[in-house]
């Protein structure tokens, strides 16, 4: 064999063991990369409650701002109050509320809501578990009373729009409106909150009758005319605002 002969079939065989070789990489033999898909992006619903005290000197307790299912409203006229209504209508505490039956959230006012003031207060849904909002608090110089919007379901609201509701005051039906010494929480007597007893009344929710005060002739009444009020008690907006 000449030597030209000798090149070529070296050069045949050098590229005959390159594509051997590249037939045994060992990236054929490497499993396919997987991925994992980016999950969607968590949509949210806010919806701002503002709510103002129209009374003309009773306090209220710590605002109550409750998401809860359509089938559990956390208040209803001429039904039994739960104990956690109770609590709040009594003592001005909510903080009981977060435990009934088909509640998801609670979000509780800064404290005290003067005559006159204002406070907002924002719950967030997502998207697919909009749920209904009932807001409420107790006047605090009475027994029982307490004023609220129950059972609104904001689902239909857009961003920008606005409900606006004017709230009765409603009795809880669970304690006796006498008004004496001892008996109310606020500042007019700094007396008892809640008492689980229920005697003395009617035990269901109702419309409140009002107070009469030592200034009406009820000599053993702590309250006085200043601590009257009437229908409406509070106003409360609820905006979607995302």
């Amino acid at each position: 064999m000449n030597r030209l002969n000798f090149k070529k079939s070296a050069i045949v065989l050098g590229m005959c063991s390159l594509a051997v070789l590249g037939g045994c990489s060992d990236n054929d033999s490497l499993p396919p990369v997987e991925t994992t898909p980016t999950p969607p992006a968590v949509v949210t619903q806010d919806y701002t409650v503002t709510v103002t005290n129209l009374t003309p000197s009773q306090p209220l307790s710590p605002i109550a701002v409750v998401a809860h299912n359509a089938d559990n409203p956390i208040f209803s006229a001429g039904t039994e109050a739960s104990v956690a209504l109770e609590n709040l209508a009594e003592a001005g505490d909510n903080s009981d509320l977060e435990s009934e039956d088909g509640v998801s959230q609670l979000v509780s006012g800064a404290g005290i809501l003067a005559a006159g003031s204002s406070e907002s207060l924002t719950v967030t849904f997502n998207q697919d578990e909009i749920e209904n909002l009932s807001i409420l608090t107790m006047l605090v110089n009475t027994n029982d009373a307490f004023t609220g919007v129950s059972n609104f379901d904001p689902s239909s609201l857009e961003v920008g729009d606005k409900m606006t509701f004017r709230a009765n005051v409603y009795d809880s039906g669970t304690e006796a409106n006498s008004e004496a010494k001892g008996t109310i929480p606020g500042p007019a007597d700094s007396g008892e909150g809640f008492n689980p007893s229920r005697e003395g009344d009617v035990n269901k929710v109702h419309i409140h009758p009002g107070v009469i005060t030592q200034d009406d002739g009820l000599a053993d009444s702590v309250l006085k005319a200043s601590d009257r009020f009437d229908n409406p008690a509070m106003k409360v907006v609820i905006e979607r605002t995302k």
